[in-house]
């Protein structure tokens, strides 16, 4: 199996609503996010797919969250915009066009989550 991954970053706010803690007030993240795409073949190029069309979709997805009150967008107006609840929203965009395989979202260096559907 072939995996790729390509890392991107975006900054936005966000609020997680009844949170027992500071995270329950409005406050940002400079946040970094990994896509992975995974393949078992590869083309007439040798590749699974090329790292510019595989960072151009997720850049498109990621720009619709970047420099946002993440509370203020679907479906974030209705769930916390928690990074485990990012990771599933940026996978399921990507999912329309790539073999996506798992996306992890870091809030900070040291503190990430991820989502498949494996």
């Amino acid at each position: 199996m072939y995996e790729l991954m390509v890392k991107l970053h975006f900054s936005s706010a966000h609020r997680v609503e009844d949170y027992p803690g500071n995270c329950e007030r409005l406050h940002g993240h400079n946040w970094t996010v990994k896509v992975y795409v995974e393949s078992d073949k590869l083309d007439g190029l040798g590749m699974v797919v090329d790292f510019r069309t595989l960072k151009e979709k997720a850049k498109n997805v990621i720009s619709i969250i970047d420099h946002q009150y993440l509370n203020d967008i679907e479906p974030f107006k209705k769930i916390n915009p928690t990074a485990e609840n990012i990771a599933k929203w940026i996978y399921d965009q990507l999912k329309k066009e790539l073999s996506v395989s798992k996306v992890t979202v870091f809030e900070s260096e040291d503190s990430s989550a991820s989502y498949s559907e494996k």
